[in-house]
């Protein structure tokens, strides 16, 4: 069989570390698979509107276009280890890249908001399949030395996909249609799917798990991780506990989470083994990965949100900006990988997590007139640093497990990914609606009747309505209370940045309590079954 050998440096290359060529185009069919997974949680935010007006859905409605993908996605990931484990992961991955590719063809054939939401269930849940297998993969099949290439490979695309799928989405929608958000997965699904079909063959199917299947479980994981994400997403514009909805799906999470933890420690071949816990990096890699997922999602929903809310821009125009931070990342991504065979995994952190520090305490400083320019500086700072936290977060949760647990382990380390996004878009939805209400009360107290400021604003407002004669003041009341809650909604922006600033500053002293990883033995790692 043909090889080839994924090397980083130069020199002499040994024997074992060779990798068959066919399992090379294996992976990489399995990273596009993964990309299409996890661009897809994204590449519908910044085109809502458009699918709002095509399916005449209200607002609240549209809003589950995004909200069923995630929930359904939540609940597969972790799900996917077993799954890849009974059946193996050519007949799994396959099967889980075509249901994506026909799910994405039915949604955007989708006639009805229902149908729409149905079909995004669907795919996301399919889809979810895709992501774990390849940290598993990456991990699994290739040996230690190749590590330096393959962990920021991942890491760009697990960073990168949900960081420009709002400029892929925006640029889309404006050129097409946003049928196509969905009808640009069919030719590459179809190729992937090929590709795994016929070229995967890293390991063997255990049919004897299928027979084991615990159901109970699964029914009572989809409860716990379907209600938690549901009350993350929809908490803030339900009021949290003041909805009734949100009390109940919070009693299901909890009688849900009961159970799946039970079935989780006491059977013999659990959906998901939580026992790669127990070990000390896989642990804290995971909790790494957690707030890593609250500053990437983060602040892929804040810079849309200010620039179309504060600016005005468009789908386009957004995309067009945020396009910084995925260029940085695609530029960063080699430095990381050489980086990584030079510094210690808990020294590259620490300055990972230190950059993303200041580009969020840069952007605390913000103003109503900030623009591309004005935000360039943090998100250099953003992509740059996501990269150089990524790589080594990858390799010390997932770099020195036994292989037996790779497939579930990846399936978690995930999962903590995705909730660490779905907790900080709503502790960052919550925040900005409660800064943004004390920024208003504060700012009226300061522009009140008789205050001679307040009242010379007024007078010299009213006069660029002065055609309007009696309504002059009225509406000169109405565009300061305009500029008020403008300007209230800009220094709320400013206290979630800082907010952000003092988790990732806090991140830097807690890498300290890692325990150096050993360094791995030269051909161990890779070839897998």
């Amino acid at each position: 069989m043909a090889t080839a050998t994924l090397n980083p440096g130069a020199g002499a290359k040994p024997a074992e570390d060779a990798i068959p060529l066919r399992r090379i185009f294996a992976f990489m069919a399995m990273v596009f698979g993964m990309f299409m997974a996890i661009l897809d949680i994204q590449i519908v935010s910044a085109s809502l509107a458009e699918i709002q007006a095509g399916l005449s859905a209200s607002s609240d409605e549209v809003a589950w276009v995004q909200t069923a993908y995630l929930i359904a996605e939540v609940i597969m990931i972790p799900l996917s280890g077993y799954l890849s484990r009974a059946l193996s992961t050519r007949v799994f991955f396959s099967i889980a890249a075509a249901g994506f590719t026909i799910a994405s063809v039915l949604c955007a054939q989708a006639t009805s908001i229902n149908e729409m939401i149905l079909w995004r269930a669907v795919q996301g849940f399919i889809g979810g399949g895709m992501i774990p297998g390849v940290f598993a993969a990456a991990f699994t099949i290739f040996p230690p030395s190749k590590r330096p290439v393959i962990s920021p490979l991942i890491g760009l695309v697990a960073t990168l996909a949900p960081t420009i799928g709002p400029t892929v989405g925006g640029y889309l929608s404006h050129a097409f249609s946003w049928h196509w958000l969905f009808l640009v997965n069919v030719v590459p699904g179809i190729g992937v799917t090929i590709a795994a079909w016929t070229l995967i063959d890293f390991d063997k199917p255990d049919h004897s798990l299928i027979k084991r299947f615990d159901w109970l479980g699964l029914a009572a994981m989809a409860a716990f991780l379907g209600s938690l994400e549901y009350v993350l997403e929809e908490g803030t514009r339900l009021d949290w506990f003041q909805s009734h909805e949100i009390v109940l799906f919070s009693v299901v999470m909890v009688a849900g989470a009961v159970l799946f933890f039970w079935r989780a420690l006491t059977r013999d071949d659990p959906l998901v083994d939580l026992y790669a816990f127990k070990n000390r990096n896989f642990a804290f890699g995971s909790l790494f990965s957690f707030t890593m997922g609250i500053g990437l999602y983060g602040l892929t929903y804040l810079y849309p949100v200010y620039l179309g809310r504060i600016r005005g821009y468009d789908a386009l125009m957004i995309g067009e900006t945020m396009f910084v931070t995925g260029l940085c990342m695609f530029l960063t991504a080699p430095i990381a990988g050489r980086l990584s065979t030079k510094l210690d995994p808990r020294a590259m952190m620490m300055i990972g997590f230190g950059g993303f520090a200041v580009g969020t305490w840069w952007a605390s400083f913000i103003t109503s007139d900030w623009d591309f320019y004005e935000l360039m500086v943090p998100q250099i700072l953003r992509g740059c640093s996501l990269m150089l936290c990524m790589v080594p977060i990858n390799n010390i949760a997932l770099g020195s497990l036994p292989p037996q647990q790779l497939k579930n382990a990846s399936g978690l380390y995930n999962l903590t990914r995705n909730l660490g996004g779905a907790v900080g878009l709503a502790v960052i939805n919550t925040m900005l609606n409660t800064r943004t209400d004390l920024h208003i009360t504060r700012l009226h107290e300061m522009v009140v009747a008789g205050r001679q400021v307040a009242e010379e604003a007024i007078a010299n407002t009213a006069q660029r309505f002065i055609d309007h004669g009696d309504a002059a003041q009225t509406m000169a009341l109405a565009l300061i209370n305009q500029r008020v809650h403008k300007q209230a909604l800009v220094m709320a922006f400013g206290d979630v940045f800082l907010g952000l600033t003092m988790i990732f500053a806090s991140l830097v002293v807690m890498a300290l309590f890692l325990r150096k990883p050993p360094k791995p033995v030269a051909g161990a790692g890779g070839g897998g079954h």
